[in-house]
């Protein structure tokens, strides 16, 4: 007879809070083993004892079988001879060990569960915070690892008998999950301010939306401003009370046939739309769709996101006679620049005078989480914001580091990361770092992540410019401090993403950033590695006037570049009158304010070069969000792509780069400015000039790259930086640089953007202490 032997496992990665002990102890009932699993907080603990062939299919089933939402990233086995003799297999209590943390994201509603959801005969019948050890919150209920309920918001809810029953017992599907409760014993739904609670608020909720009004609803990780997607009104009156004249209303769709109805999704798109992370993905507009014209104004794209919490599911469908409609608008619940709302008292104070009811829930939300909003590039994820699913889902960087690091991220877009050792653990969105209070969200996650994460770091790491809130908020924790150039820390973040350590050239395409000479950078071509950068290559410097303003009206820039380019005062106001750009007394101020340096500073930054195209294309003269202009610019180029291209005829009168004094490779972005100027004055087509500068933009860098290639002798390229959100240029770029011969790197589910560069400058001050 095989004789019984006990082998302990150790299984690191995302094994808290996906039903990870639950399923061991079904494989291990399956194949006859006992023992014990333990969460340990680090990583799973297993002893299992059994004969030869047990302990080969249990071994089996942990690596082939594990939880759908786990990810096991190393599984250690080795002898345990000498140890005692079990007499059955069990979940033991947590115990609490220091090293690597995984902690999970927040997981959508699962299919078995939606099923119970609405089945009459289920105990747990429209109840609005049905889970099981496959979906439920994770992150953003959580209060300290290991991840069991005493450890989370759902803490104070005693369960009843039933549902204590069904944690205790590994048949049942809620083995062990920690957020389990029902009807009877569960957090509730109320209406703020009235006397409407359970289903009698759910009821009034949606008759509201039904009535075309505005509701405010929280969530897992914050709250929703939800309206009627189809009803102009509706839509209209949200975007006034939440000063939004023009950016984009993500859509929540009831289910994967309503977005089929308004949307072009491919079949990658859908399994990521509907999986368990549930993003917000930007997806093409069907002609045929239904939806106002004012859900996302001007674009070709709309932003759209499937149930993920069992209250949504309730707002479409619920045993009453009220119809909802199918397509909600479903947007951040915040004042503009100010971060999520998560609790009653923000949501009083914020949201009040934004909606016509606030439905809220008796669970507390510990650490706020918006929507994930992702594109797709080259059929793959291309995220923009890294939050709820994702988040804090660490990057693992294979160069043996060892420490622990903090870094802030930037002013705009929010994310912090933290490092440990080889894990790099980006953080939920923050968001936009001029508002106070999103200044103490910050502080506030940062101080419960480090608990979390069980992390003192020992350094941090910032954005170089002085004035940001982020470099005071760094300052202010009292740590050696190393500062991180903005642009090379988005190429660093390209790299660890891509797991990639030898020197890149890195594009940096972005808006602005804080140069080491005291210039406003964007536009940059760096030879860059984790030890440092050298700038090879910029676009044409120009003066950016008018200080923030100019970020916002890009006619300001295009002003200034046509004075710089042509010289003459007279003829340049000719041009700009021409092209309405401003009249002459705003006008003169440019000139002024640029011949005698006031309020003005020497800029590379592509995001305002696309801007200053845009006005002059008439396009977008000036910008009520970020971005709003270099988008409507992309729109308009893309528009044009999709129809014949041979159309285009241009002849190139000048080479594409120079080399100046100091040995840096200069883009003559002015020239090919200029050329547009030229275009559009002469009777060009807006939309086609729009893509002919995407182009020669496109064909500029592959030149610049090639120099900066002879120089180095590196032939593998990163693409980074918020301009890099524009898919035709990415598209454009990463074709020309592979038929060039380079290899070239590029973002997936770290953002382009300042959302990402808060692990750029993780990695580089984690580096930093291990050189």
């Amino acid at each position: 007879m095989d004789e019984y032997k006990t082998i302990l496992i150790r299984v690191y990665g995302i094994v808290q809070g996906v039903g990870f002990r639950p399923t061991v102890s079904r494989h291990a009932d399956k194949n006859k083993v006992f023992g014990s699993v333990c969460n340990k907080g680090p990583y799973v603990e297993i002893f299992a004892q059994g004969n030869s062939k047990g302990l080969d299919g249990f071994l089996y089933d942990l690596k082939n079988n594990p939880p759908k939402r786990s990810e096991i990233l190393k599984i250690d086995v080795k002898d345990a001879p000498s140890f005692k003799r079990f007499d059955k297999f069990e979940i033991i209590e947590s115990e609490h060990e220091h090293g690597e943390i995984f902690v999970s994201p927040d997981i959508a509603i699962c299919p078995e569960c939606k099923k119970e959801l609405f089945d009459k005969n289920d105990r747990r019948y429209l109840h609005p915070f049905i889970n099981c050890t496959c979906c439920g919150p994770r992150l953003t209920i959580l209060d300290l690892m290991p991840y069991d309920r005493v450890r989370t918001s759902m803490g104070e809810f005693s369960m009843c008998k039933k549902c204590e029953y069904e944690y205790t017992h590994s048949e049942t599907r809620r083995y062990d999950a920690q957020p389990v409760c029902c009807n009877e014993c569960g957090p509730e739904v109320y209406i703020i301010g009235r006397k409407e609670k359970g289903r009698d608020a759910i009821t009034y909720t949606r008759r509201i939306i039904h009535n075309g009004g505005i509701v405010a609803i929280k969530g897992i990780g914050g709250f929703h401003l939800c309206c009627d997607a189809a009803n102009e009104k509706a839509v209209e009156r949200l975007r006034k009370l939440k000063n939004r004249p023009a950016k984009p209303f993500a859509v929540m769709m009831c289910d994967m046939e309503t977005v089929k109805r308004e949307c072009i999704v491919s079949k990658v798109q859908e399994e990521v739309l509907d999986g368990h992370q549930k993003p917000i993905i930007l997806l093409g507009k069907n002609s045929s769709g239904t939806l106002s014209n004012g859900v996302a104004p001007g674009n070709p794209k709309i932003g759209v996101m499937l149930p993920y919490a069992p209250i949504q599911l309730l707002i479409f469908k619920y045993d009453d006679d009220i119809d909802v409609p199918d397509c909600l608008v479903m947007t951040s619940g915040n004042i503009s620049g100010a971060p999520i709302c998560r609790d009653d008292s923000d949501a009083v104070t914020e949201l009040s005078g934004m909606c016509d009811a606030i439905l809220s829930h008796n669970r507390m939300i510990r650490i706020r989480a918006d929507d994930s909003v992702m594109d797709f590039f080259d059929d793959k994820p291309y995220m923009i914001r890294r939050s709820r699913g994702y988040a804090p889902l660490p990057c693992m960087v294979s160069n043996e580091f060892k420490g622990e690091v903090l870094a802030v991220g930037g002013e705009l877009k929010n994310t912090f990361c933290i490092g440990k050792n080889d894990l790099f653990y980006p953080s939920s969105y923050v968001g936009d770092m001029g508002d106070l209070r999103t200044v103490k969200a910050l502080k506030e996650s940062i101080n419960r992540m480090e608990i979390l994460l069980e992390t003192k770091p020992g350094i941090v790491a910032c954005d170089m410019h002085p004035k940001y809130n982020t470099t005071l908020v760094a300052e202010s924790i009292g740590l050696p401090l190393i500062k991180v150039q903005h642009h090379y820390a988005h190429i660093v973040s390209c790299m660890a993403e891509n797991d990639y350590k030898d020197p890149v050239i890195g594009v940096s395409f972005d808006g602005t950033g804080y140069g080491t000479d005291g210039t406003i950078w964007g536009g940059e071509i760096l030879k860059a590695d984790y030890n440092g950068f050298e700038r090879l290559s910029s676009i044409k410097p120009f003066f950016q006037i008018g200080g923030d303003v100019s970020s916002r009206e890009g006619w300001r820039i295009a002003v200034s570049m046509i004075y710089g380019i042509y010289k003459d005062r007279a003829k340049a106001f000719e041009i700009a009158r021409k092209l309405k750009l401003c009249d002459e007394e705003n006008f003169n101020v440019q000139c002024i304010m640029a011949d005698s340096k006031i309020n003005s500073v020497v800029s590379t930054s592509a995001g305002r070069l696309f801007d200053a195209v845009s006005a002059v294309l008439n396009i977008r003269k000036q910008s009520s969000f970020e971005g709003e202009a270099s988008t409507a610019l992309e729109f308009a180029a893309e528009s044009y792509g999709e129809k014949d291209t041979a159309e285009i005829s241009y002849t190139n009168n000048f080479d594409d780069t120079y080399e100046n004094s100091d040995g840096r490779i200069v883009m003559q972005t002015d020239l090919l400015f200029k050329d547009i100027v030229e275009g559009i004055l002469n009777g060009g087509n807006s939309q086609m000039l729009a893509y002919l500068f995407h182009v020669r933009l496109s064909e500029m860098i592959t030149s610049a790259c090639i120099l900066a290639s002879q120089k180095t002798k590196i032939k593998t390229i990163a693409l980074s930086g918020g301009v890099y959100q524009n898919q035709l240029l990415l598209k454009m770029s990463v074709e020309s640089l592979e038929k060039s011969g380079f290899k070239v790197l590029t973002h997936s589910l770290i953002p382009p953007n300042d959302g990402g560069i808060s692990l750029g400058q993780a990695v580089v001050a984690m580096n930093y202490i291990n050189r």
